[in-house]
């Protein structure tokens, strides 16, 4: 509700100076000369005057802004401020502080107005130096106020954040009885506790769960049996908050007298302070159980806690062993709970909710009796001998501590699945691949339809087998010689597709687009495309030459590497009378530098061209200028390091070298 943390600092006296100053300069004009005009010089001048002290203005304003006004603020925090700073003196400060700002603003606007009729540079800066000077030497004078708010400052951010008006739990008692024990038990807080009195100087703050709402703690220091006006102001903390906090209060009484305090004065500092507990829920604790019981007192002991009042709440406990604990804490906010909820009715509020409420009261229909009704298995299984009844079905609790702990068992989500097979439960598969739905490809006869296929290509090898033997036996094959060249030359182009893929994996090469390589790996299927369709031999014919190619013994391949040597030397002779330039012969040889080195070196060392390649010329120098303008197009991707036509990325847009630091007077067509 209060958050004095937010206050900010409250600088020295020279630093306030400094901060006010440094701004002035920073941000106003700082440069005039004689020849302006005399208004232009006023306004320079009147404009430094202005500024300082609004700025002297701002920087007050916040101070008396930040600080809380005590005729504002809870009286719980207005006594505690009064305590601990003295209310006089806090008044005080911040009265010399408005003083100051209202004075400053009267000399700002007084050398304002005498600054509209200077008549020369040097009279306006006279001025404004007087003006200026003036108001630093009225800050000058709030050293020692400005020093004392900065002390409030830091105290009073250290102070906890209590909330006055919420439900609240106050613990006091005399020093070293037992308070900061019973608030570390039942709080996440962490007081310091040591075995001598007034360890707890100042109020502190924790924090505790009830019937699922949110209590305030407070720890107050120990209270000495004397006089009010004898008490310091440890004590005085103490008092202000049992004074102003509509609270349930926990008197801890030490019947073991180990705090150095006896039952007796403990008892009158109870009556002394008595009146604080006025219209308040009242718990006295017995604290430190575990040295000392009440069955243990003498008579005369019992009948001083019996002085306590027969309507005061009274319970042991030991934060030592925790007995009581729980118990102290649940009637101490059951009480204050029921007190809230009684002022809260005889409040206007509560009449009106009482009024808005209705509460049904069902009205019975006829006489008759309508018992429950119990089935009789039920009665059976509830009559039966224990050892005969059905076991209990385990809970997933019972199941967590058999297993180990919660760091030990892991609940199994597919446990509950509704599934045709419970095998099926801990199957391990996804339910989606490639935003697809796997029940798409799901077909129940695919391991039949498989075995079909297998046993299809078993007979297409055996049968290709024994047509391959017949074909070897028998010189007269059935295939004429034309199908079977054209089958070598597909399986020829398939092989340069192949060694032309082969060659480029593993190179530091530019990755080219996805279009283009798709175009490339299938260059080998076009070329057989078009040698089908200009021999006219239709497609199986050449799928079966393809195969029975693959059979063929070596023999059979030395024979056609011999008829395209031959078609080699044609070839050359007819590029021999072609014109100067880039002959299909260099077309051919570019076309084998994409070829990986070990391929060169096996047509190097065969000293032969590839078997069935009998291209046209024309169809060669086709061929190249698609490649150079394919390698053309890839050019400038290449030189922008672009990975595909897609690639947007953009680096540097403006170097640092080209647009860092300031340019001289000379030439700017760098830029």
């Amino acid at each position: 509700m209060y958050n004095f943390k937010k206050i900010q600092v409250v600088p020295t006296q020279k630093d306030f100076l400094d901060i006010v100053l440094s701004r002035t300069q920073r941000k106003t004009p700082t440069v005039v000369h004689p020849q302006y005009k005399i208004t232009r010089i006023r306004k320079f001048y009147m404009r430094k005057v202005k500024y300082t002290q609004a700025t002297f203005h701002e920087k007050l304003s916040q101070i008396l802004d930040d600080f809380p006004r005590l005729d504002d603020i809870h009286p719980f925090y207005a006594d505690l401020i009064n305590v601990l700073y003295d209310k006089d003196h806090y008044k005080l400060a911040l009265g010399q502080i408005n003083i100051a700002r209202n004075l400053i603003d009267t000399v700002g606007k007084d050398y304002v107005r005498l600054l509209k009729y200077g008549d020369s540079l040097y009279r306006c800066k006279q001025l404004k130096r007087a003006g200026m000077g003036r108001m630093c030497t009225i800050t000058k004078k709030l050293g020692p106020s400005m020093a004392y708010l900065e002390h409030v400052r830091q105290h009073l951010s250290r102070l906890p954040s209590i909330d006055p008006s919420t439900r609240t739990l106050i613990l006091c008692g005399f020093p070293n009885v037992g308070k900061s024990s019973f608030m570390n038990k039942i709080t996440r807080a962490d007081v310091e506790v040591h075995n001598y009195p007034f360890t707890t100087k100042s109020i502190f703050c924790g924090h505790t769960d009830y019937r699922y709402l949110r209590w305030q703690v407070l720890d107050t220091p120990g209270i000495l049996d004397h006089p009010l006006e004898d008490r310091n102001v440890i004590e005085m903390q103490a008092i202000t908050a049992l004074a102003h906090l509509r609270a349930a209060v926990l008197y801890f009484l030490d019947i073991s007298e180990t705090c150095g305090y006896s039952i007796e004065q403990q008892v009158s500092l109870f009556h002394n302070i008595s009146p604080l507990f006025t219209g308040k829920p009242l718990v006295v604790v017995f604290s430190k159980l575990d040295l000392k019981r009440v069955d243990q007192l003498t008579a005369q002991q019992q009948a001083l806690l019996d002085s306590l009042g027969s309507s005061v709440v009274k319970v042991a406990a030991s934060t030592h062993t925790d007995e009581g604990v729980s118990t102290v804490k649940q009637v101490a906010c059951d009480m204050l709970l029921e007190q809230r909820v009684e002022a809260k009715l005889r409040g206007s509020k509560g009449s009106d909710v009482l009024q808005r409420v209705h509460v049904a009261v069902p009205v019975p229909r006829d006489n008759q009796e309508r018992p429950s009704y119990v089935p009789e298995s039920v009665l059976q299984q509830k009559n039966q001998p224990v050892d005969m009844q059905p076991p209990k079905r385990i809970t997933m609790k019972q199941r967590e501590d058999m297993a180990g702990g919660p760091t030990e068992f892991y609940f199994d989500l597919r446990e509950h699945y509704d599934l045709k097979v419970d095998d099926w439960k801990q199957d391990i598969q996804p339910e989606f691949i490639d935003g697809h739905n796997i029940a798409d490809w799901v077909d129940p006869d695919v391991l039949h339809k498989l075995d079909e296929l297998d046993r299809e290509e078993d007979e297409r090898i055996a049968k290709l087998a024994e047509q391959t033997a017949e074909d070897d036996g028998d010189d007269s094959s059935s295939l004429s010689e034309d199908t079977k060249a054209i089958a070598e030359r597909i399986k020829h182009a398939k092989h340069m597709a192949r060694d032309a893929h082969r060659s480029k994996l593993g190179l530091n090469h530019h990755i080219i687009s996805r279009t283009t390589r798709i175009s490339r790996m299938t260059e080998g299927a076009k070329l057989v495309q078009d040698l089908v369709e200009k021999t006219g031999v239709s497609v199986e014919a050449a799928q079966t030459a393809l195969e029975h190619a693959r059979t063929r013994g070596r023999s059979r391949s030395r024979s056609i590497a011999r008829t395209s040597r031959e078609s080699d030397s044609d070839t050359e002779m007819m590029d021999a009378n072609q014109p100067r330039g880039r002959s299909t012969s260099r077309t051919e040889s570019s076309v084998g530098r994409s070829l990986s080195v070990t391929a060169r070196g096996k047509r190097a060392r065969s000293g032969s061209r590839p078997p069935g390649d009998v291209a046209t010329p024309e169809e060669k120098l086709a061929r190249f200028k698609a490649e150079k303008k394919l390698r053309k197009a890839q050019r400038n991707m290449q030189k922008t390091a672009h990975v595909t036509e897609s690639d947007r990325f953009v680096g540097t847009a403006k170097p640092r070298h080209l647009y860092s630091g300031k340019r001289g007077i000379g030439k700017t067509d760098r830029r």
